[in-house]
C-alpha cells in the first residue's frame, strides 16, 4: 500500500510503485480533472502540484509522490490564488475545447503563488510546457494578468 496526501486528504492505494501518478488519480481515485495528453510530459495536460511545484503526473511514479502533498485541479478553488485563476478564466472566456485547461490552470496557479506581478515573459516561461491545440494562448496570458490584478 502506498500512502498519498491528495488535496489535503489521506489515501491508501494498492498499486505498483512505478504506476504513473496520473493513472492513480484518474483510475484508482476517480479524480478525473487531471487529463492524459501525451504520456511523455510534453504537453502539460496532466499537470498537478507536488509540494507546490508543478509536475507532470503522466511520468511521475506514484512512489515518488508518496510523502509529498499532491494538489489537483479539483482543489484549487479552495485557496485564494486558485479561485482568482478560475474566476479570471471564466471572466475572459479562456476555454475553447477545454481539454488542456486543468493543466494550464495548475501551471498558472504555481506561477502566481511565486510571482504576483508576472510580465508577459514570466508568463510565457512558466506556461511554456503547456500546449493548447485550440491556441488560446493570448486569452491564457490575459487571464493570468487578470488574476494577478485581482490578487494585488
Amino acid at each position: 500500500m502506498i500512502q498519498l496526501d491528495i488535496n489535503g486528504r489521506a489515501h491508501q492505494v494498492d498499486v505498483a510503485p512505478d504506476t504513473p501518478l496520473l493513472w492513480v488519480l484518474r483510475d484508482t481515485l476517480q479524480l478525473t480533472g487531471t487529463k492524459y495528453g501525451c504520456g511523455q510530459a510534453l504537453c502539460g495536460a496532466c499537470t498537478v502540484h507536488l509540494d507546490g511545484t508543478p509536475v507532470r503526473s503522466c511520468v511521475l511514479p506514484v512512489s515518488a509522490a508518496a510523502g509529498g502533498k499532491i494538489s489537483t485541479i479539483e482543489a484549487i478553488d479552495g485557496e485564494r490564488v486558485g479561485q482568482a485563476v478560475q474566476d479570471a478564466w471564466r471572466r475572459l472566456d479562456v476555454v475553447q475545447c477545454g481539454y488542456c485547461q486543468s493543466g494550464q490552470m495548475m501551471s498558472a496557479v504555481a506561477l502566481l503563488r511565486q510571482n504576483r506581478r508576472p510580465s508577459d515573459a514570466d508568463i510565457d516561461a512558466a506556461m511554456s510546457g503547456n500546449l493548447c491545440r485550440c491556441a488560446t494562448y493570448q486569452r491564457i496570458r490575459a487571464a493570468i494578468h487578470d488574476a494577478a490584478k485581482a490578487l494585488a
